[in-house]
This record gives C-alpha cells, sequence and structure tokens, in this order.
C-alpha cells in the first residue's frame, strides 16, 4: 500500500482513472457524457469507461475497472452505486473518486465533495487522498447508513419514477403512504455493555454524518471511529413525522452527545420480531444483526482541508 501522500501525487502527476457511471441513477444518464468530457479535459487517461444502463450489472462493472489498474477509481450514480464501489475498494491501494449524481448524495456530502459537476471534477484533479471509516452490517460494508423499520418498506416500495422525477421528496412521499399500516417496533440495542430500549417505527444507524441529504448532528462524520445509533420518534406514527421535521431542521445544530444518539464503534441489534433492514437503501436481511465500525477502510479523494485522523 502506497502512503496516502504518494497515492495523491500519483493520481495527480498521472491521471490513471477508470470511469463508472450508473446511468439508471438520477441524474447519471444526464451527465454522463459531460462527467466523461469533463475527466478527459482535466488530464484524465481512462483505462475503464463504463455505462451501467441495468443494476444488476454494476458489481461486474465495477470489479472490471479496477481490474484494468487505475489509481483512482470515479464512480457516478448515487448513494447505493457509491456504496458498492466502496465495498469493492476498501483496504485496497486505489482511491474512489466520487461524482455525486444520486438523489441526496450522503457520502459525498460527509467528506465534503461538491455536488456540482464541474467542482467534483476538479476535486479529482487536485485534491488529496484521505481514509475515511466504513460500516460493517453483518458481513456487510457500509459507507452511510443502516435503516431498520418503516424505511426498509420505504426503499422496497418508492417507485423508481418517482425517484428521478421528485428526488428526494420521493422517500417521505412513500413513507407517508405506506405509514399508516405500519406497526411500530420495541428494539433493543446491546453497546458498550449497557441495553437501550425504543419502541419506534424507526431506527437508524449512521456512519456518515448526513441522511436524506440534511446533517445527522453537528459533529458527525466518516472519519470519527464511530455509528450513530438513534430511533426517530417513539410509537406513535405522528413521533415519527414530528422527529423526523425536527431531524431535518435542526441537525446541523445537534452533537451525537444529546439524546437520543448512541454513539459508540459496535452494536448488537435486536427487534421484537424479525425487521427489515436496508443498507445504503439496499435492502439487506432481517434483526438481529450486528452493526460495527471498520476504521479507514476506504481511501477518498477529497477537496483539500478535508479531516483526516
Amino acid at each position: 500500500m502506497r502512503t496516502k501522500d504518494r497515492l495523491s501525487e500519483d493520481i495527480r502527476r498521472d491521471r490513471r482513472a477508470a470511469l463508472v457511471v450508473n446511468t439508471g441513477s438520477r441524474r447519471g444518464r444526464r451527465l454522463y457524457a459531460g462527467a466523461r468530457a469533463r475527466l478527459l479535459a482535466a488530464g484524465f487517461t481512462l483505462l475503464a469507461d463504463e455505462r451501467v444502463d441495468r443494476p444488476g450489472e454494476l458489481e461486474d462493472r465495477l470489479a472490471a475497472a479496477v481490474a484494468a489498474g487505475p489509481d483512482l477509481l470515479v464512480a457516478g450514480g448515487g448513494d447505493g452505486t457509491i456504496s458498492t464501489a466502496a465495498r469493492l475498494l476498501a483496504h485496497r491501494d486505489i482511491a474512489l473518486g466520487l461524482l455525486p449524481l444520486g438523489t441526496t448524495n450522503n457520502f459525498a456530502r460527509t467528506v465534503g465533495m461538491p455536488l456540482d459537476l464541474d467542482a467534483a471534477v476538479a476535486t479529482l484533479a487536485g485534491g488529496t487522498v484521505v481514509d475515511v471509516d466504513l460500516g460493517r452490517a453483518g458481513d456487510l460494508l457500509f459507507t452511510n447508513h443502516v435503516g431498520v423499520g418503516l424505511s426498509a418498506e420505504v426503499m422496497l416500495s418508492a417507485p423508481r419514477a418517482l425517484k428521478r422525477v421528485a428526488g428526494r421528496l420521493a422517500y417521505p412521499a412513500t413513507a407517508l403512504a405506506l405509514l399508516a399500516r405500519h406497526r411500530p417496533l420495541r428494539a433493543v440495542v446491546h453497546a458498550a455493555g449497557r441495553r437501550h430500549e425504543f419502541v419506534t417505527h424507526q431506527l437508524y444507524v449512521a456512519n456518515g454524518g448526513f441522511h436524506a441529504g440534511r446533517p445527522i448532528t453537528a459533529d458527525a462524520h466518516a472519519d470519527d471511529r464511530l455509528l450513530v445509533a438513534y430511533p426517530v420518534g417513539g410509537p406513535a406514527r405522528r413521533d415519527l413525522l414530528r422527529e423526523t421535521a425536527r431531524n431535518a431542521a435542526h441537525g446541523h445544530r445537534r452533537t451525537v452527545a444529546d439524546e437520543p444518539f448512541l454513539a459508540v464503534g459496535e452494536l448488537r441489534l435486536e427487534t421484537d420480531r424479525p425487521a427489515r433492514v436496508e443498507v445504503d437503501g439496499e435492502p439487506c436481511g432481517r434483526t438481529p444483526l450486528t452493526v460495527a465500525v471498520e476504521p479507514n477502510a476506504l481511501r477518498v479523494m477529497a477537496p483539500p482541508g478535508t479531516p483526516d485522523n
């Protein structure tokens, strides 16, 4: 493994990259050609250039891009695409380059990546490589979060066409439709030798600092060796709605020391009945589940000055 400084220098000097764009993401199909043209104009040599029109082909296309031997794997798409690329690059001597082309772009926001395409490509060309943490849910690595409860139902039900038209509003619209018949869960979190019990429609375990495109807290980020577990509201459906609105409005002013956040390195999650789980927006089995942080597991090309512990 090269040092981060050496890998940064190699990327800036040699510009050896591979490009994989999920053209099924919100902006991927529209911006693919422009992203490719900007990378070439910035002096990158594209050792692989992959458009992914079908979700089932993403992992194979990413693996083919890695096999081409780049120093930088540029992944364009939403959080699901970025999470898949991150799993593939974990503990490898290749940096992940982000083109935020999705609906919420949580991981890009967490590492400070510009959402504007020109600024993102400029960062890939002149940024610096940093190490960030990943989470591990069972055997599956993730960048952003684990969701248990209503969010897993939403991810299975949100129409793709609605996401393309409405963007991040597609998720609350789908959640409202499902909430009327959703039953609350009794969830138990075992962490640091303590037992925490919640009755809620929704529980998250976050690795990064953003969810649904909004800050979770002012001091959670992807390089702090911590996961942040928290319920959203209590057993009443109105609690979920109220807390969702409160989190969106005040997340940037809250800290991980505030209730109901639990900031830990590992936890065991159990529920009173097997509950569906989503990991970075993709279905991932059911509870019970062990979730842990995997420190400095991923190298990312980020803007200069990005925190790197």
